[in-house]
């Protein structure tokens, strides 16, 4: 009913008929939908509208994710572009950490330069950002030193503008939105290519390799 870009009129027994179920259930299911926050119900003078929220979006999205990983046949490849932002600057403290250095050398093939490169996805390249979480990726553990413990990240394989290899990570626990991804390569991208920020970059993303 386009209740994910605006409010929309409703009654329980709509919602009733739509799903095959009596009033009562119906609206048993709004009122846990709008405890779990997944939508939120208000009056607009004799009316009643509901709107689905960016969490109730984001648990549609994950379940079309995976049904669509169960009936389609998984694509071998995706391409994201990126523009270059300056991050938080802590890609070269996380990138010196033995924990993860000796990882990415095992399982993705490199030793990565101490830092990454911090691209916001265009909003075109969204649903192609979005692919990476139902595709297989190289799993980087979490550990522990003296100090505190790390977490785990995802690892996926990546040609970088056509020519260099590396891999966009993603921590299982991101502190960014899912416009941004991080770049690891055995290079200073910014200096291989001559990067500042604003300019645009091509990630291939390459699953099961």
């Amino acid at each position: 009913m386009g209740a994910y870009q605006q409010n929309v009129p409703y009654s329980t027994n709509l919602v009733a008929k739509s799903i095959g179920v009596s009033q009562q259930t119906a609206s048993r299911r709004l009122i846990e939908m709008e405890r779990l926050g997944l939508l939120t119900k208000s009056a607009e003078g004799r009316s009643q509208t509901v709107r689905i929220t960016k969490e109730g979006l984001d648990s549609l999205t994950q379940m079309y994710r995976v049904l669509r990983s169960v009936f389609e046949a998984p694509k071998a490849e995706v391409e994201i572009n990126a523009v270059v932002f300056s991050g938080l600057s802590e890609g070269a403290y996380y990138m010196g950490l033995e924990g993860y250095r000796k990882q990415f050398r095992s399982k993705l093939g490199f030793d990565p330069f101490p830092g990454t490169l911090n691209l916001r996805v265009r909003k075109e390249d969204l649903g192609a950002r979005r692919e990476l979480d139902s595709n297989p990726f190289v799993e980087i553990e979490g550990f522990a030193n003296k100090t505190r413990t790390y977490g785990a990240v995802k690892g996926y394989r990546v040609i970088i503008n056509g020519e260099v290899q590396g891999a966009v990570i993603v921590p299982v626990r991101a502190h960014y939105g899912e416009d941004v991804i991080e770049v690891i390569s055995p290079e200073k991208l910014r200096t291989r290519f001559n990067l500042k920020d604003g300019d645009s970059v091509n990630i291939r993303v390459i699953f099961g390799a």
